[in-house]
């Protein structure tokens, strides 16, 4: 594919304009900003209540709880990536973003994105040692190992979107570059740019391939060993009781990648925008088997993360 002239240059600093959602009227803009407004401070306020409730209960001192506010945590973080540009857009009609500031926005939603899924891998595995191999669980998931997974998880998502954004920071684009999107992601600017966009594409697809294949996969051999163990149990009571001590965290996985799949659909038999919104709704219902000292706060985070979800959507033309 040969590169199309830009009037910019490459590695440059063009201004990026966000459409925002193509479809949607002017004259809608206001209540759509207070409907995310809305939906943003919920998403605030119920993930920083998790947060207090988990670190304050020393009952709640526990690997599950330990990832739990990972996750309560990368929420706060990816939804405060995207949202008040979006807010000020939908708001102030600021359509604006410099070249720096699109991709640090890239580069941080990319991250995010990617710790939630390899958490996700950790909880699996969290799961597994408690159903599978119950009399090392104390042995195997030491606080100290907690950290060390978690710091892994979050480490790795940093430093894997380096080599994208890096790349894409020396494409070429217009002097104004136009982003059909309500924020900054990587395919996004690949398809704003004229340049050649083979090498970022294909770059897209191994990063997408590391990023929701692999940890789906390691989920799922996870859940086979347990599935194996569970059918083991002879009692119908210790059958239940394993199965509840995973479903919630199995349901969040189903939600998280059965959504990346229909967004996926979406996206290559260029569906109509609101399909393709309602396949990046995600995230995470309520986690079950909670104590009752957090059963309020973790049934707010489902709700919030709904919420959270419909901030996250992906507009596309």
């Amino acid at each position: 594919m040969e590169a199309t002239t830009c009037n910019g240059s490459v590695g440059g600093s063009p201004v990026f304009y966000l459409v925002g959602i193509p479809s949607l009227p002017e004259s809608f803009f206001l209540p759509v900003f207070f409907i995310f407004l809305l939906f943003y401070l919920l998403i605030l306020m119920g993930n920083a209540l998790i947060l207090v409730s988990v670190v304050a209960e020393p009952s709640l001192h526990k690997p599950m709880y330990f990832f739990l506010i990972n996750l309560s945590a990368l929420d706060i973080l990816f939804t405060t990536t995207t949202v008040p540009k979006m807010l000020s857009l939908f708001l102030l009609g600021d359509h604006f973003l410099s070249f720096t500031s699109c991709l640090l926005q890239m580069y941080l939603f990319q991250s995010f994105t990617c710790s939630e899924a390899f958490i996700l891998v950790v909880m699996a595995y969290d799961c597994y040692v408690a159903i599978c191999r119950p009399l090392h669980y104390p042995v195997h998931m030491t606080p100290q190992t907690n950290a060390a997974l978690a710091a892994s998880a979050w480490l790795t998502a940093l430093l894997l979107p380096i080599p994208a954004v890096v790349k894409t920071s020396q494409m070429a684009y217009d002097n104004i570059a136009r982003i059909y999107h309500c924020f900054c992601d990587h395919l996004s600017l690949v398809q704003a740019s004229c340049s050649d966009t083979t090498p970022q594409t294909l770059m897209g697809f191994c990063i997408a391939m590391v990023v929701s294949f692999l940890p789906l996969l390691l989920v799922l051999l996870s859940y086979a060993h347990i599935l194996a163990s569970v059918l083991c149990i002879s009692s119908r009571e210790g059958r239940s009781k394993a199965f509840s001590t995973c479903s919630s965290h199995l349901l969040v996985v189903g939600t998280y990648y059965s959504s990346i799949a229909i967004a996926y659909v979406a996206y290559r038999a260029d569906l109509p925008l609101d399909f393709h919104v309602m396949g990046n709704i995600r995230k995470n219902p309520v986690f079950g088997n909670m104590h009752a000292e957090s059963q309020n706060s973790h049934k707010l985070l489902g709700r919030v993360q709904i919420g959270r979800a419909l901030l996250q959507y992906s507009p596309k033309v």
